[in-house]
C-alpha cells in the first residue's frame, strides 16, 4: 500500500495559486467558447423538468420534447428582447423632446455652477471641450468595442439554443463520461453531486426568473403611479439587472434616474424614482429572495460580490449573470471532495444562526427587574 505523498504548507499553496492562475487564463482567453457553453449547461439544467413533462406526460418523443423545450425558452426570452425594442423605438420618437430637456437641464446646471462655485458659462464650455476632446481620442475604440460586443451578442443567441439542445440530447452521455472518469468507488459521491447541482441550479434560477418578473412589474407599477415616462421599459430593465445581486439594483437606480432626467425637467420625479426603488428593493431583499430564491447552496456576501467583479472583468455582463450559479456549482463540488472541504466551508454562509434574545444581559434592565422582583416580594 502506497502512503500519499504529503508536500509542505507552501508548496501547496503555489500549486493552488499557479492552479487559481491557469484557471483565470483559461477562462480569460477563452470566454467567446466557454461561456456560450456554461449558458447552455444552465440552460439545460432548468429546462429538464420540462422536457421531462413533455416525454412521459405528453408522451412525445425525446427529440421533440427537446425541441419544445427549447423553443419555448427561446419565444420567452426572444419576446423580452423584442419588447426593449420596441420600447427603445418609442425613444428615438421623443427624441426632440429629450434634446430639449438635456438643454434645460445643462443651463439649470451653468446656473448652479456659477451661483455656488462662481464657474462662468465659458470655464464650464472649456471644461466640456477638454473633455469632448479625450473623449472623441477613445471614440473609435469605443465603437469597435460595441460593434464586437453585438456582433458576439447575435452570435451568442444563436449558438446558445444548439449548444442547449446538444447538451440535453447527449445528457445521458455526458454523465457516462463523468462516471469513466472517476473510479467505481466514487461513482456514488458522483452521482450525490450531480443530484445536488441540479437541485441547487434549478431552484436558484427558476427564483431568479421569478423574482425578476415580480420586481419588474412591481417597479413598473411604482414608476407608472409617479408618472414616469417608459415606465414599463425601466421596470423591465430593472428585473433583468436585479439579477445580478448586490450591483444590478445600483445600476438599474442610475439608469433610470438619467432616463428620468433626459424624459422631463420636473427634478421632483427623482425622488420619486428613488424611493419606488427603495420600497422595491426593501420587499426584494426582506420578503421575494427568502421565500422565491431558495437555492439549496448558501453562498455568502464576500465571495458573491468578489465573484461577480471577477466574472465582470473577465466576460463583462455575462460574466455577472454567470457569477453566482459557477460558484454555486464550484461549492457542490468541494463540499463532496475531502481534501478541498475546507475551500467549500468558507464560500458557504454560516450566518444562519438563530440568537436567543434571552441569553442576551442588559445591564440596566436587569438591575430594575431585580428591583422589581424584590418589591413584589
Amino acid at each position: 500500500m502506497t502512503d500519499k505523498l504529503k508536500l509542505p504548507f507552501y508548496a501547496r499553496l503555489a500549486y493552488i495559486l499557479l492552479s487559481l492562475i491557469c484557471i483565470t487564463i483559461i477562462l480569460y482567453y477563452g470566454r467567446h467558447i466557454l461561456f456560450p457553453l456554461l449558458f447552455a449547461l444552465l440552460m439545460g439544467i432548468l429546462l429538464r423538468p420540462l422536457e421531462v413533462f413533455f416525454n412521459t406526460k405528453l408522451k412525445i418523443s425525446r427529440i421533440l420534447s427537446i425541441f419544445f423545450t427549447v423553443l419555448l425558452a427561446l419565444v420567452f426570452f426572444s419576446s423580452i428582447i423584442i419588447f426593449i425594442s420596441w420600447q427603445i423605438g418609442n425613444i428615438a420618437h421623443d427624441w426632440g423632446k429629450i434634446s430639449n430637456n438635456i438643454i434645460t437641464h445643462y443651463q439649470n446646471l451653468q446656473l448652479w455652477l456659477l451661483d455656488k462655485f462662481n464657474i462662468t458659462n465659458g470655464e464650464l464650455e472649456r471644461y466640456i471641450k477638454k473633455a469632448s476632446a479625450i473623449s472623441i481620442e477613445k471614440g473609435t475604440k469605443y465603437v469597435n468595442t460595441t460593434i464586437n460586443t453585438f456582433s458576439e451578442l447575435l452570435l451568442n443567441m444563436t449558438l446558445i439554443p444548439i449548444y442547449t439542445f446538444l447538451i440535453m440530447l447527449y445528457r445521458s452521455l455526458l454523465i457516462k463520461f463523468l462516471r469513466k472518469t472517476v473510479d467505481s468507488e466514487n461513482h456514488k459521491n458522483l452521482s450525490e453531486i450531480l443530484t445536488n447541482i441540479k437541485t441547487a441550479i434549478q431552484s436558484y434560477l427558476l427564483g431568479l426568473l421569478t423574482e425578476m418578473g415580480i420586481v419588474a412589474t412591481l417597479t413598473s407599477v411604482g414608476y407608472l403611479i409617479a408618472g414616469v415616462e417608459y415606465a414599463l421599459l425601466l421596470g423591465v430593465i430593472t428585473g433583468l439587472l436585479n439579477m445580478i445581486p448586490y450591483i444590478g439594483i445600483s445600476i438599474a437606480a442610475v439608469l433610470s434616474i438619467f432616463a428620468t432626467l433626459t424624459s422631463t425637467t420636473d427634478l421632483s420625479l427623482i425622488f420619486s424614482v428613488v424611493i419606488v426603488n427603495v420600497i422595491v428593493q426593501f420587499l426584494d431583499n426582506n420578503i421575494l429572495v427568502p421565500l422565491i430564491v431558495s437555492s439549496k447552496v448558501k453562498i455568502n456576501a464576500v465571495v458573491s460580490i468578489v465573484g461577480i467583479i471577477i466574472g465582470g472583468t473577465i466576460a463583462g455582463v455575462p460574466g455577472m449573470f454567470l457569477a453566482i450559479p459557477v460558484i454555486a456549482i464550484v461549492k457542490v463540488i468541494f463540499d463532496k471532495i475531502e481534501s478541498l472541504e475546507p475551500w467549500g466551508y468558507v464560500m458557504g454562509d454560516d450566518s444562519s444562526e438563530k440568537i436567543n434574545l434571552k441569553k442576551i444581559k442588559l445591564p440596566l434592565l436587569n438591575s430594575k427587574l431585580k428591583f422589581a422582583n424584590r418589591n413584589k416580594k
